[in-house]
């Protein structure tokens, strides 16, 4: 096995995760938001499983492509000698019922209906096998749909689909690592080829509205994310937790915030002293900005990128 591409979060669910602490998300942004981290949660899941497959074969995790002005994401794309592989990764829990004469996934709790994961593969497929045609590919697909939550039961299975359950990845995987397999050049241009085709960030996202002047302000706690910390000497410490972390390595991480959220804003010691809150000091962050980052400018003008 070969990751030729690793798997990253995501812009969105780096922005929602901060927002999430520090502004009042409706409950319709917090449920995307847990929506977007829980199928973060579940292809990273999946991902420990690839990892220790032993035979030939590529692995392209998180891919987003564009082809015929149409946008498509594959969870997770393995490249065998003889196969292309992608698969459609679900981390969905609780009770599922599978509805034949209308091809639909119902929550039995809800009775909501979730995207059916069929389709999406269906989709990924067609334009994947259109892509891969264009640049004159012409292995065959096989596709699959994952789940892979432990707590997740689908009623009335379809027995002629190609979905793996939770109680079948082990024997999925066992199989997967047993293709046979002897990857050359032009599979390692494929995967090369698919990787630089990436789009880091999709167009469309579910960020609520904020602005700076609407932010909680303070540090918290870089493991349990309370706000209940205090400066002991040279290190912030939590009072939940009792977790402990340099106050220079908070400073850093809080800038880190400030420019994943506001990127257009010039970093300086009087917006990162707000922005902290719990530092008693502004010589302190401006010491450590010197340190840490490149000073730019004069007076009124001096700023820190």
């Amino acid at each position: 096995m070969e990751l030729y591409k690793p798997r990253t979060e995501s812009l969105e669910l780096r922005k929602m995760r901060l927002l999430n602490k520090r502004m009042a998300l409706t409950p319709e942004e917090k449920k995307a938001y847990l929506y977007v981290q829980k199928g973060y949660e579940g292809e990273v899941l999946f991902d420990r499983l690839t990892e220790k497959l032993q035979c030939d074969v590529y692995v392209l995790n998180d891919l987003l492509l564009k082809h015929n002005n149409s946008l498509f994401q594959i969870d997770t794309l393995l490249i065998y000698q003889k196969s292309i592989m992608p698969i459609e990764i679900k981390n969905q829990d609780g009770d599922c019922c599978y509805y034949p004469d209308k091809e639909t996934f119902t929550m039995i709790l809800t009775d909501k209906d979730m995207k059916n994961p069929l389709d999406q593969l269906k989709r990924s497929k067609q334009l994947l096998h259109s892509l891969l045609k264009s640049l004159g590919v012409q292995l065959p697909l096989e596709g699959y749909v994952v789940f892979v939550n432990p707590h997740f039961t689908l009623y009335q299975a379809p027995l002629n689909k190609p979905i793996i359950y939770p109680n079948q990845l082990d024997r999925f995987m066992d199989q997967l690592n047993k293709i046979p397999s002897t990857l050359g050049n032009q599979h390692k241009k494929v995967a090369a080829e698919l990787a630089a085709r990436h789009i880091k960030e999709t167009p469309f996202t579910s960020l609520p509205q904020y602005s700076f002047g609407a932010m909680k302000k303070g540090s918290c706690c870089v493991k349990c994310d309370s706000y209940m910390v205090t400066v002991v000497e040279d290190e912030l410490v939590c009072h939940v937790c009792g977790e402990h972390e340099s106050i220079e390595a908070a400073v850093v991480r809080n800038v880190e915030e400030i420019r994943l959220l506001f990127p257009e804003m010039r970093i300086t010691t009087n917006l990162v002293y707000e922005w902290c809150g719990v530092f008693p000091s502004k010589k302190m962050i401006r010491r450590i900005l010197l340190k840490q980052y490149k000073a730019i400018g004069y007076g009124r003008w001096f700023y820190f990128e």
